[in-house]
């Protein structure tokens, strides 16, 4: 009788996937979808970014699809004849420091308002999450005044210390349902033991939060990476713009597109972050999952 129920069990579980057409229909029919969308884009940009201009043009002798004759003319351009390889490293830099900064800060705040429990940590935590919804279109006029007051405008360091503007929030945030997660008694322990709050967070906090700051410094280090409205208005030299800036403006001459420089950039530049999610996608899913869990 148990095993007849248990069965009835799988049936009206996941035991309707065990025939193939439905294993078709409800699984991997929509997986091929959703890699088709996801890869597709970088497939047309390495394609573009290796075909000739006459196949770039000529749609009526050349499939779109797909790559007759293929050269690496925009991929020599694009690194010997363009400041790309300035833009990279710059992004590089940029993204880094501003990521590490933003951390710091995310670490402390998130702590603080979890951790401590003073009057109104809450409303401080809902305030810091709601300053990450105000748009950077509204913010970066402001910004640009104040650097100029500080001397700072078309150098790295007006990136690296506006761009936690709206890093911080989010990471804030998300360290904070992160440290939710840890059991509080660890922390009671240390008290009783004579740590002080700078030792629990350096010693017990940070070690058991490491998913949640590889999720949070993934995070920050996208943001920063491709952020486009703040690099482009306060860069205006040439060599020190980043790439998403760079290929827009430099690659974009009036109304002549060097496509193939163009899509041989955004490929490139899209690859450290691609690689970066890559080497840390299972600690980023465990601590979107912790985040979220009360």
């Amino acid at each position: 009788m148990a095993v007849k129920q248990d069965a009835v069990a799988d049936d009206g579980g996941m035991g309707y996937l065990e025939k193939l057409p439905r294993r078709v229909v409800t699984v991997y029919l929509p997986l091929a979808v959703f890699v088709f969308v996801l890869l597709f884009p970088f497939y047309w940009m390495g394609i573009t970014s290796v075909k000739s201009n006459a196949e770039l043009y000529n749609y009526k002798d050349f499939n779109p699809l797909w790559v007759a004759e293929p050269t690496l003319r925009h991929i020599r351009f694009l690194l010997f004849e363009t400041s790309y390889p300035a833009w990279l490293w710059n992004t590089m830099v940029i993204a880094a420091a501003s990521t590490l900064l933003a951390l710091v800060c995310s670490v402390l705040a998130a702590y603080a308002i979890e951790r401590l429990r003073f009057t109104g940590a809450r409303f401080v935590g809902l305030a810091i999450f709601l300053a990450y919804l105000v748009p950077p279109s509204i913010l970066f006029i402001p910004l640009a005044v104040q650097l100029g007051q500080l001397g700072l405008l078309n150098s790295q360091w007006a990136l690296i210390l506006t761009y936690p503007t709206f890093l911080v929030p989010f990471c804030t945030w998300l360290l904070m349902g992160y440290f939710r997660s840890i059991p509080f008694e660890l922390e009671e322990c240390a008290i009783i033991d004579g740590a002080s709050r700078l030792q629990i967070l350096r010693r017990i906090t940070l070690p058991l939060a490491v998913p949640g700051l590889i999720s949070a410094g993934i995070f920050a280090f996208t943001l920063s990476w491709n952020e486009f409205i703040y690099a482009l208005t306060f860069i205006s030299d040439s060599e020190r713009k980043t790439v998403p800036v760079g290929v827009l403006t430099e690659l974009v001459q009036g109304d002549t597109y060097q496509w193939g420089a163009l899509m041989a950039g955004a490929l490139l530049g899209s690859l450290p972050v691609v690689l970066l999610y890559s080497f840390f996608v299972e600690h980023y899913v465990s601590s979107m999952t912790g985040a979220v869990k009360e």
